[in-house]
């Protein structure tokens, strides 16, 4: 059978066995009108009063988006939000950039994530994760750090974050929250957020919200210096918007993640010997880094002892920035980069994402279908692979001809599970 994955900005179609079990999302349509549910949306929103009813028009306005690894589609909601806020002059706003530890933002890539007439009219800025000038202290977290956020946020009047809505290997769900801790917070605050211990117990994981460290983690920090408003949306496998969640951020969010779990999660009666995933094409298949995230997914299904395969463009490598590639140059295996990072001496940024990719190298064989150079693959520790069905051949011989083969065409967009 024939299957396309998402894969960069085009798709990768394979042909299957026929028995290959395909695993993704209920699908949703489009909104017609997304530009007028956006509106609504703003102008009904959940747990508050309208939007345009907040705001005062001397207001200095902080509008957080999420970073050129998403698909959040900025390009209309920040336009949206502007528009509806037309009592506040232009010069009021700024739109801070939330990249987290992720690298800075091109004017280029600006007017692709926000169109031509934002960034040349409005205040753009990219959170600077290491530099304190930058940042302002809101308090001390019950995990152990104080807690830093970006300051033109913090000395805004009335401060909005936007968002996209998907399932999340550690944190549950993705979107709300998340767009202030950690995509607008210093270095330090992320740093213990992504630590060892967060991120390898086991309540951090996709889907769950309850008793998730991570999770109430991030809601702690944003209630220090909470969002006055939420606007978050849903996405479907062509990127176009199929829900609007706007309001107050925790009861907005809460219901933006009921609607993506009843249509993610998706039961699989037992584990595969192959699970093939993408990483949900571009943007979010940019970087090896970020690919942790199908190899995630596809850890949740597939056998011990069983094989990955992820499909991930990595147009923008490794990436450059960071340590992650670095890491796996301290130990000779998964196991022993495991032993290394849970080490309570050991802080080193990006380790966070080595160790959930370790976690998975120690369960499971990843090839990884990329273009990359071989060497960069093998240097993470994976293995490469420039022809699926033809890997896919060869390890029949490992697992016999009635090898079980499931595929995430979404990658995590979709979290399969078994009950065990």
């Amino acid at each position: 059978m024939e299957t396309t994955l998402l894969y960069g900005k085009t798709g990768l179609t394979l042909q299957l066995p026929d028995d290959a079990f395909i695993v993704e999302p209920k699908h949703l349509p489009g909104i017609e009108d997304d530009i007028e549910a956006l509106k609504t949306a703003l102008r009904n929103p959940i747990g508050t009063p309208p939007l345009k009813d907040l705001v005062k028009s001397t207001d200095k306005v902080a509008i957080a988006i999420s970073d050129i690894t998403r698909p959040t589609p900025n390009h209309k909601l920040v336009p949206v939000l502007i528009e509806e806020l037309d009592h506040v002059p232009i010069e009021n706003f700024v739109i801070i950039n939330g990249t987290g530890t992720h690298r800075d933002q091109t004017r280029e890539e600006f007017v692709q994530m926000l169109g031509e007439w934002v960034v040349d009219n409005v205040r753009i800025i990219n959170n600077q994760c290491h530099n304190n000038e930058t940042l302002v202290n809101v308090g001390k977290s019950k995990f152990g750090c104080d807690v830093y956020l970006n300051k033109d946020y913090v000395e805004a009047d009335f401060r909005i974050v936007t968002g996209f809505i998907e399932p999340h290997f550690f944190a549950g769900f993705s979107g709300g929250p998340k767009g202030i801790m950690p995509g607008i917070a210093g270095i330090e605050t992320i740093m213990t957020f992504h630590n060892a211990r967060m991120i390898g117990d086991a309540r951090s994981t996709w889907g769950n919200m309850e008793d998730n460290p991570v999770q109430e983690m991030t809601r702690e920090i944003n209630r220090m210096c909470k969002p006055n408003f939420m606007l978050n949306v849903t996405l479907n496998r062509e990127k176009e918007i199929t829900s609007v969640f706007a309001g107050e951020l925790y009861e907005a969010h809460d219901k933006g993640c009921e609607f993506v779990k009843e249509h993610a999660m998706i039961k699989c009666e037992e584990r595969f010997d192959v699970v093939i995933t993408s990483n949900s094409g571009y943007p979010l298949d940019q970087n090896l880094y970020q690919a942790v995230k199908g190899m995630s997914a596809a850890h949740k299904i597939v056998k011990k002892g069983g094989t990955i395969i992820v499909a991930s463009e990595c147009s923008d490598g490794l990436p450059s920035h960071g340590n992650y590639s670095k890491i796996f140059e301290l130990a000779d295996n998964p196991q022993a980069l495991l032993d290394l990072i849970n080490d309570p001496n050991f802080k080193m940024f990006d380790q966070w994402q080595v160790q959930k990719q370790a976690v998975t190298q120690v369960w499971a064989d990843i090839y990884v279908y990329s273009k990359l150079e071989d060497e960069q693959v093998v240097g993470a520790m994976l293995k490469p692979t420039h022809d699926i069905e033809q890997t896919l051949e060869e390890l029949k011989q490992s697992y016999g001809e009635k090898m079980s083969i499931a595929v995430l065409p979404l990658g995590p967009l979709t979290i399969p599970y078994v009950e065990e």
